[in-house]
């Protein structure tokens, strides 16, 4: 299994904005644990920081037992792969070469050799995309570039995957076999810590769910422990109905500050 990752006293200031403060937190390989919080609550700047791409002001990161800003740059992209949020493509790339983008971390002097384009095949087979592998990026629909997107973070087979709202632009078919993706991750050993909107998709898959508003953790736990009536009011300003059917957490969202539809 892989090596935890955790941060600690973790706080990012952004311009004059405090975004995080003071986190601590310790994420298990082999898990599922999905970020949750309104908009500007933090939850990319704490995923870019777990990646080793946003300096904090304060606290540090942790891969295992070392500090994530001394291992070198290319072992630190083989062990965490990251898919941000926001990424255009605006060259002329075909779908394949943008999935061995996540290979580069492991290529050697002569570039990718055949244990990689394996990998990359892997990749896209299970991302549902090699039918179209050889297609430009710039001609897919928004929802198949997510999918592509997804198949170029797997192809790197590293210990973690954090993924920033990875089903933007999924239909909902292909946001569950996404989240079936993720899932498989978690069973092979790696961590997946993913960032939704969505309540009820990341009730779904969740094996731990961690709220944040204003910077800080609201809420820690499973999903049936964490996501209670009273935390979705306080930190959305909903009316929720929070209940277990057939054995799956479902979350009803009623009204807005408690006023109804």
């Amino acid at each position: 299994m892989s090596a935890s990752l955790r941060v600690e006293g973790l706080s990012v200031r952004l311009g004059a904005r405090e975004v995080l403060d003071g986190v601590s937190l310790a994420l298990q390989a082999g898990q599922v644990t999905v970020i949750l919080g309104p908009n500007g609550a933090g939850k990319s700047t704490l995923i870019g920081a777990l990646a080793g791409l946003v300096p904090p002001r304060a606290g540090s990161v942790w891969l295992g037992s070392e500090r994530l800003e001394t291992l070198d740059r290319r072992l630190r992209a083989r062990r965490i792969a990251l898919l941000p949020q926001h990424t255009d493509i605006a060259w002329p790339i075909s779908v394949r070469s943008l999935a061995e983008l996540g290979r580069i971390p492991h290529q050697g002097a002569f570039g990718l050799g055949e244990p990689d384009r394996l990998a990359v095949d892997r990749a896209l087979v299970r991302a549902g995309v090699d039918a179209f592998a050889d297609r430009p990026v710039a001609e897919l629909s928004g929802g198949e570039r997510a999918r592509v997107l997804i198949a170029r973070g797997l192809a790197g087979e590293a210990d973690w995957l954090l993924a920033d709202e990875p089903l933007t632009g999924l239909d909902p078919g292909h946001a569950l076999d996404a989240l079936a993706l993720f899932r498989g991750e978690a069973a092979r050993g790696a961590g997946v810590l993913l960032s939704l909107h969505d309540l009820d998709l990341a009730a779904r898959i969740a094996d731990r769910v961690i709220v944040l508003a204003e910077g800080r953790v609201q809420a820690d736990g499973a999903p049936a422990d964490a996501l209670t009536s009273a935390l979705l009011q306080r930190v959305y300003g909903v009316t929720a109905e929070v209940r277990v059917t057939a054995g799956r957490l479902r979350i009803d969202i009623l009204g807005r500050d408690g006023h109804g539809e």
